[in-house]
């Protein structure tokens, strides 16, 4: 059983990264053009632009959330999404009270976490850093084998 979830760690890293990815670019969408509820949900009103911090915030959601959704230069779009998250995190929720739960900031802190875990893990499956960067094998070096997913 383990050897086979193993073989299916890049698909499920990579299914993880797109829904991750459009999760967060939404967000920023929502908060730049008033789509999806717009800012904060609600009257689907937008941040005034290069306001600080919301606009900039909405800006690397939107373009990190999106390259993270195509798996194109995903670590450092990841490294860059879990830092201004963990920066909404202490900067604007922990000032209300200790615990996420208590300040509001569940979501800052599960993408922080979650960004920040696919920093280490790389894109998975299905992303285009896979179709852009194939590494050719060096001289006395053997290529990669390529197992599938057993059903």
């Amino acid at each position: 059983m383990s050897a086979r979830l193993d073989s299916a760690r890049p698909y499920v890293i990579g299914l993880f990264r797109i829904v991750l990815g459009l999760l967060f670019a939404a967000h920023g969408a929502a908060s730049l053009f008033g789509v999806l509820g717009g800012a904060a949900g609600g009257d689907g009103g937008t941040i005034a632009a290069g306001t600080w911090p919301g606009w900039y915030a909405a800006v690397i959601q939107l373009v990190a959330g999106g390259l993270v959704l195509l798996g194109l230069g995903t670590r450092a779009a990841a490294l860059i999404a879990s830092g201004s998250m963990a920066y909404a995190y202490f900067d604007v929720h922990q000032q209300a009270a200790l615990w996420p739960i208590q300040n509001g900031g569940e979501l800052s802190v599960l993408f922080c976490w979650a960004f920040f875990l696919l920093v280490f893990t790389g894109s998975g499956a299905f992303g285009l850093d896979r179709l852009l960067v194939r590494r050719a094998p060096q001289d006395g070096e053997r290529a990669p084998e390529r197992s599938p997913v057993a059903a």
